[in-house]
């Protein structure tokens, strides 16, 4: 497991754990998850860690917020030489399940609304933005391009990282996710058949229909408020303002399909957690 360190990483890590499936860690930076403090780009470390693996969860990776801060051949020595590497050592270790973090990010200029908003299967086409989203897609291409023995599989995370408690139930209505869920679609993946591969999109529990697409552009107030009246109170209740404006809906139903992925943790757990003090 690659960036045991990390939330994704180390929430990963535990829900293996609980699951009865020992984990080996690996990240450059210290934590009670990581077993193998090593850079991503030591092979001898992942030949320490892959001895004796079934299955890699692969999570490490430089992300958006390193953009303009570390330079674009970084990125790509990271993201993609190093996940080719380790594509390369899970293979010839015997490691027969390999799972790949992504994100949705790797949709990138294909999430801009014209007139509604849009509906993100893993049917969109790709149109990265960054360096962060071509070298995340570069790697999935790798990873499911994989031959030979080693089933593989893509996660496509939804958004997921730390933000003001409004600003996460407003995105835990169309393009945010728990960690929780995160670490149960991984659990799904790594115990799932050997067909279950290709891209996955990982989100949450939504409440909208592809025919809704219009309405969550121009005025999703009053669709939260007729559908999901108690969520509307909510918000209310802790003065929170709901959307202007819904600009994207991952959809995860494939996932669903394919790994048995239910989410559980949306906006309304989310809401109660916020009244509850958490």
């Amino acid at each position: 497991m690659t960036g045991a360190s990390g939330l994704v990483g180390s929430a990963i890590v535990r829900r293996l754990g609980a699951a009865g499936r020992p984990v080996t860690g690996v990240d450059r930076v210290p934590s009670p998850d990581t077993s193998v403090v090593a850079d991503l780009r030591d092979p001898a470390a992942w030949r320490r860690a892959l001895s004796g693996a079934g299955a890699v969860v692969h999570t490490a990776a430089l992300h958006a917020p390193h953009v303009g801060v570390h330079p674009d051949d970084e990125f790509r020595e990271i993201n993609v030489g190093a996940t080719r590497d380790l594509l390369d050592a899970s293979a010839a270790a015997g490691v027969r399940r390999f799972v790949y973090t992504s994100s949705t990010s790797v949709y990138g200029h294909a999430l801009e609304p014209t007139d509604e908003a849009v509906w993100v299967t893993e049917d969109v086409t790709c149109r990265p933005r960054d360096i962060y989203d071509e070298t995340k897609l570069a790697a999935e291409r790798l990873v499911l391009s994989t031959a030979g023995t080693m089933s593989t599989v893509c996660l496509r995370i939804a958004r997921c990282f730390p933000e003001p408690p409004a600003v996460r139930a407003r995105h835990r209505l169309h393009r945010g996710v728990d960690v929780a869920d995160v670490a149960e679609a991984h659990l799904l993946a790594v115990r799932g058949p050997r067909e279950a591969t290709g891209v996955l999109n990982i989100a949450g529990p939504y409440p909208w229909r592809a025919e809704d697409r219009k309405q969550l552009w121009h005025d999703p107030a009053a669709l939260i408020t007729r559908r999901l009246p108690e969520v509307a109170a909510g918000f209310g209740r802790l003065g929170w303002t709901l959307p202007v404006s819904i600009d994207r809906v991952y959809v995860s139903a494939r996932a669903g399909a394919v790994l048995g992925y239910r989410p559980r943790h949306g906006v309304t757990a989310l809401l109660a957690e916020a009244r509850a003090g958490g």
